[in-house]
């Protein structure tokens, strides 16, 4: 829902450095890759319960994966790269959730299983959609830079990013936020199931 808002202003906080990896010939896929094992590390400190320490490496994570889309397209952009990026972003935001299970899995099971089985709603129907959206050679206006079509919904990257950077801050909160956050994924998975129920519904 925020994405489209905050994209802009992303790609100019983030232009400089990326400028700066490119001209020292680090590549795109480098920075998805270091991104995506600093997320990697980010679980792990969630599951010793050291938060502040994994918020650090989760809005590094963030940092990384909103710098490699800048660099592609100051380079070229491959769709090695879109593939790879939109692949360790899903699998990311998977395991925060199992970081917090791990933490304290009486508490934090339940709630982390019914947050990850959420993503999956949401998941699932945005890269079907994108997948047909492809076959059909639709694009949107509102995302001109993203690999594949990006269908928008209630709860987009920058709410995924505020609800774990408030899971940190306040993990005692963890089992509430992540059933309310279950439920708004829930939401727009059915909203998106009815956009691409009407979108092709003549094929």
């Amino acid at each position: 829902m925020l994405d489209r808002h905050l994209l802009p202003l992303v790609r100019a906080t983030l232009d400089a450095p990326a400028r700066a990896l490119v001209a020292r010939g680090v590549s795109a896929d480098q920075v998805t890759l270091a991104g995506f094992g600093l997320g990697l590390l980010a679980v792990a400190a969630l599951a010793f319960g050291v938060y502040a320490l994994a918020l650090i490496l989760i809005l590094a994570n963030r940092i990384a994966d909103g710098m490699d889309g800048i660099m592609a397209r100051m380079t070229q952009p491959t769709d090695r790269g879109a593939f790879i990026d939109i692949a360790l972003d899903f699998l990311f935001y998977a395991l925060v959730p199992l970081g917090f299970a791990l933490a304290d899995p009486a508490t934090n099971a339940l709630p982390a299983a019914a947050l990850i089985a959420s993503f999956v709603g949401t998941g699932s129907s945005f890269l079907a959609f994108a997948s047909i959206a492809a076959n059909k050679g639709l694009t949107t206006d509102a995302y001109p830079t993203k690999g594949i079509y990006y269908l928008g919904g209630l709860t987009e990257g920058t709410e995924t990013i505020a609800l774990f950077i408030a899971m940190c801050l306040w993990p005692a909160a963890f089992p509430v936020l992540a059933w309310c956050f279950a439920a708004l994924c829930i939401l727009t998975t059915l909203t998106r199931w009815h956009q691409g129920w009407q979108a092709f519904q003549n094929n």
